[in-house]
């Protein structure tokens, strides 16, 4: 058994198209997305034209849920630049996500956690900034009432494995479109991929065990900082130039 996961694309369409096409080269079919489409300040429009034209599991991510349930002139900036660039099928697409789902009944999707859509289920902030690995007794309780081999979730775009004590494994694939933002909560922090480049991961199963293997793809990421930086948003234009916030 063999697929994809995909997540965070925040509507960077090129970053989207580079990844779909390197999972078709890697002769995989079968995709899951943890959510976070379209927000941000690039290309949302495109980006929800190719995602809603695909038939592949979605769970719903708190900045697509932030895209439904706030007025426009509630929004953060980049989830009102997107909200712009969509139309109501796109909208009514977000309406119709689940928070989470099962995959080939033994795959459990989330965007983030559990029980909430924008908390860090493997990370943990400092009140210094500091991001790092949750203890794993913090990991496995947000576990509770999960009882599936194999996990995915996503919100932190940080690519990472964690196997649990009694063998199941968490798998965040990082982020497709974002490789750097920052954040005020629950202090304020930065989350730095180090690269610009887009990253996904593929899951496969050997010998009833589950391996990930991520990939990190190139595509014109220099054409997606431009046009933040176009838009206003220099922080995003730095993490998409270089993968760091200058």
């Amino acid at each position: 058994m063999r697929f994809a996961a995909i997540a965070d694309v925040h509507g960077n369409h090129l970053a989207l198209e580079a990844v779909l096409a390197d999972i078709s080269a890697q002769g995989i079919e079968d995709i899951v997305n943890l959510g976070d489409c379209f927000s941000g300040p690039l290309t949302a429009g495109k980006t929800a034209d190719i995602l809603t034209g695909l038939d592949i599991v979605t769970v719903r991510g708190n900045h697509d849920r932030y895209l439904v349930e706030y007025a426009p002139e509630h929004m953060h900036a980049s989830d009102s630049v997107a909200y712009a660039q969509l139309s109501e099928q796109h909208l009514g697409w977000l309406r119709n996500l689940p928070f989470s789902a099962v995959y080939r009944d033994e795959i459990y999707l989330c965007h983030a956690a559990p029980a909430k859509d924008n908390l860090y289920w493997l990370e943990s902030v400092a009140p210094d900034g500091y991001v790092h690995v949750k203890p794993i007794e913090e990991i496995e309780a947000l576990t509770a009432g999960i009882d599936y081999p194999l996990i995915l979730c996503g919100h932190s775009h940080i690519a990472r494995t964690v196997r649990l004590r009694d063998g199941r494994l968490i798998v965040n694939p990082g982020s497709v479109g974002c490789p750097a933002y920052d954040d005020d909560l629950p202090y304020p922090h930065k989350v730095e991929a180090g690269h610009p480049l887009a990253t996904y991961a593929i899951l496969e199963k050997s010998h009833n065990c589950w391996l990930p293997t991520f990939r990190h793809v190139a595509y014109d990421h220099a054409a997606m900082a431009e046009l933040a930086a176009r838009n206003g948003r220099n922080e995003w234009a730095s993490g998409l130039a270089t993968g760091w916030l200058f």
